[in-house]
């Protein structure tokens, strides 16, 4: 036999199958194993009375890792009749597998997610080693798939309508002990080595083996359809879904359709449904986004591929936080449930103190779910020393000054703490609009400061932008790159320059639905075209949360800073509608109790835009166009995006995809503000983007420079 990616062995009635994709650190369904596969299975056949039972094994320290998600990429929309056929043909490997009459087992030595978990599946018994860092499971649908290779179609027999949702719509992962708790690992054993004899003693106690769904009398868990409870859900299920993706993410769609319409047919016939869906999903560019941003440019942030050379690793051991409000408290929190001893300064101890409380806030509702208990709580916030005497930062490894956007203050804070560091520490700044090298003046060592922008609230926003100042060195910017992932965090690093990246790019949004009021287009359907976009909120909705007095004091310091070099800042139209909100109608934003929308005290009410926008800005007979609405919002973005691209600001494609994503809510099914113009196509979007130039003036443009940074950095697959 001429396998490539796999072993076939048959020793004393045992075919064992090694899955060792040559070349690759994991195992993968390209299109060799396809081929691979087919072969070995017809081996099977052929050895069939020779077999007393099939192992399926790795050579790898992973079990499987699924599709080849780079062949994927390379997919056309004519491709997907040949998509079709090829996954028929696994499927029908694996049911010629499962249909022998031989045990066949899996032994699970490592992770199996995606396809490599409905490689799993073939098996009529899953032994795994008991590890919980393994993990198993169908993760299709947060990459704009599905799972094609029968996943879908045996999690729904073996767990049920009902209780398969959570796996396939949601893409629960789960580890070994769980999956035994499921029943969708049968057996677990202490490490590697104990499998295969595992494997070969349920061989020899379970001579004949069948899946559930094969055997005389199987029904399927809870119930068909058309049974009243899941009927009575499948009725709003729909709705629900189409709630929660706003119709932009077609597979969860398509995979509640193929568990539906698959639970109602024979089960070859739910395989084949299974197929189509999968097919018809795989070509269609919003799975191509998906996959380019959630798998290539994420694991690319994870391997560091943006992190600068340095032979050390920083590890964290005591970093200090100057100003304890909303930033600084959830930064601390971050580090002590982290391991992290944490200093947490500000002008008194109360202030102080009031930022630890932060900490509780967050962690009691765990205790009294029990996903946390009181000890691990109180360590937890044992680790943070709140204070308002300077000396207790003497020795810290890393500073980060929290404090607000002023930078005479900043100035201030710097100077007194920075004598404090530890020999080899370094400073941050926390700014989220003030340049770095500005900032940096006040250092005694320029070259250890660094920007570390964290985003609202700490403690669930993933995103941390690190900015390098002129003078910061390679070594501070990888320190600060290993301290955010030491935080779990998601790190980007950016040039620097007003507003960085994100900060910049968030404005172009807000600002865009702020000039739609000022044009007299209604504001809820400026709210509602920020939500069909895809954005987690309208830009109206998010100014108040973010306060328009801030914006205001950022555009007064942008103006001061441009006379102070002799120039004069021309302000945008939104920007100019924002400081009227502020500065004539004293609306100041949700802290403030009145911004773009009222915020009545009653318990239980909720805000609604403020009536006085109708009278003041709305014109009666404007006519608007839905499709114009949604695209300025995005479409300012990615101009934005595109420009920071070409200035140097941002260095690569995968910074600006994750960074648009988790740090503005750019919408996942575009796959970034920069996989929007890839995805689409470099010329229909420049086409696109012309046309609104044209009617909504120059922050749609794209200057020819940058046209050539689009054209330089567009990915290769």
């Amino acid at each position: 036999m001429n396998m490539e990616t796999l072993r076939y062995e048959l020793a004393h009635g045992i075919a064992t199958l090694t899955f060792d994709e040559p070349g690759s650190p994991v195992n993968t369904m390209c299109e060799r194993w396809q081929r691979d596969l087919t072969e070995a299975v017809q081996q099977l056949v052929a050895d069939r009375a020779a077999l007393r039972g099939v192992v399926l094994a790795s050579a790898k320290s992973t079990f499987f890792a699924g599709a080849d998600l780079k062949g994927t990429m390379r997919l056309k929309a004519g491709d997907a009749a040949r998509v079709f056929a090829e996954i028929e043909q696994v499927k029908k490997n694996f049911r010629t597998l499962e249909t022998l009459g031989v045990p066949v087992v899996a032994c699970l030595n490592g992770s199996a997610l995606g396809g490599g978990w409905e490689v799993a599946l073939a098996a009529h018994h899953r032994i795994a080693v008991d590890q919980p860092k393994i993990q198993f499971g169908l993760p299709e649908v947060t990459l704009g798939l599905i799972p094609g290779g029968s996943g879908i179609t045996k999690m729904t027999r073996l767990l049920g309508l009902l209780g398969a949702q959570p796996y396939i719509l949601e893409s629960r992962l789960f580890g070994p002990r769980d999956g035994l708790a499921a029943g969708l690992v049968h057996e677990l054993v202490a490490d590697a080595a104990a499998l295969r004899p595992a494997a070969l003693a349920w061989i020899a106690a379970h001579p004949q083996a069948q899946q559930p769904w094969d055997a005389k009398h199987y029904q399927l868990p809870g119930g068909t359809p058309s049974h009243p409870k899941i009927a009575g859900m499948l009725a709003v299920a729909p709705a629900a879904l189409k709630q929660k993706t706003r119709g932009l993410y077609p597979a969860p769609e398509y995979a509640l359709a193929a568990m539906v319409e698959g639970a109602q047919v024979d089960f070859d016939t739910a395989l084949r449904i299974e197929s189509r869906y999968l097919a018809k999903l795989i070509v269609s560019p919003v799975a191509k986004n998906m996959i380019s941003t959630f798998f290539f440019d994420l694991n690319a942030i994870k391997a560091g591929r943006s992190r600068p050379r340095w032979e050390g690793r920083f590890q964290p051991r005591k970093v200090g936080i100057l100003g304890a409000g909303m930033m600084g408290a959830g930064i601390a929190y971050a580090q002590a449930s982290r391991g992290i001893a944490t200093v947490l300064k500000d002008v008194s101890l109360a202030k102080a103190e009031a930022g630890k409380a932060y900490s509780t806030k967050i962690t009691q509702p765990r205790i009294e779910k029990g996903r946390m208990d009181a000890a691990e709580q109180q360590a937890l916030l044992a680790r943070i020393v709140a204070t308002e005497s300077a000396q207790d930062l003497e020795g810290c490894d890393l500073l980060i000054e929290a404090v607000y956007e002023n930078r005479e203050l900043k100035a201030r804070v710097t100077k007194e703490a920075e004598p404090l560091l530890a020999p080899g520490g370094f400073f941050a700044s926390n700014t989220s609009t003030l340049p770095i090298t500005g900032l940096a003046r006040a250092s005694a060592r320029p070259e250890k400061f660094v920007g570390i922008h964290f985003f609202s609230p700490v403690d669930r926003m993933k995103l941390v932008e690190i900015i390098r100042g002129k003078s910061t060195d390679d070594e501070t910017v990888a320190r600060a790159y290993d301290y955010v992932q030491a935080l779990g965090k998601i790190p980007i690093v950016v040039n620097d320059a007003r507003g960085f990246f994100t900060s910049r790019v968030f404005g172009t949004f807000v600002m865009e639905g702020a000039a739609m009021i000022g044009e007299g287009i209604p504001a809820p359907v400026v709210e509602q075209a920020g939500l069909q976009a895809g954005m987690p909120v309208g830009p109206l909705a998010v100014l108040d949360e973010t306060a328009l007095s801030l914006s205001v004091h950022v555009l007064d310091q942008t103006r001061a800073d441009e006379r102070a070099e002799g120039r004069t800042y021309i302000a945008s139209p939104g920007e100019l509608l924002v400081e009227r909100m502020v500065k004539e109608f004293d609306r100041n934003g949700r802290a403030a109790g009145a911004g773009f929308y009222e915020y009545p005290q009653e318990p239980g009410a909720r805000k609604f835009l403020w009536p006085e926008l109708k009278t003041l800005f709305e014109r009666p007979g404007l006519a608007w166009d839905m499709r114009d609405l949604k695209d300025r919002l995005l479409y300012r973005q990615s101009v934005e995006t595109a420009r920071c691209l070409a200035e140097g600001v941002l260095t690569s494609v995968h910074d600006a995809n994750i960074g648009s994503i988790f740090g503005i809510g750019f919408p996942g099914w575009t796959g970034g503000a920069l996989q929007f113009i890839y995805g689409m196509g470099c010329a229909a979007f420049l086409a696109r983007a012309g046309e609104l130039a044209a009617k909504y003036g120059p922050g749609f443009a794209v200057a020819p420079e940058v046209e050539q940074a689009i054209r330089r950095f567009e990915p290769r697959w």
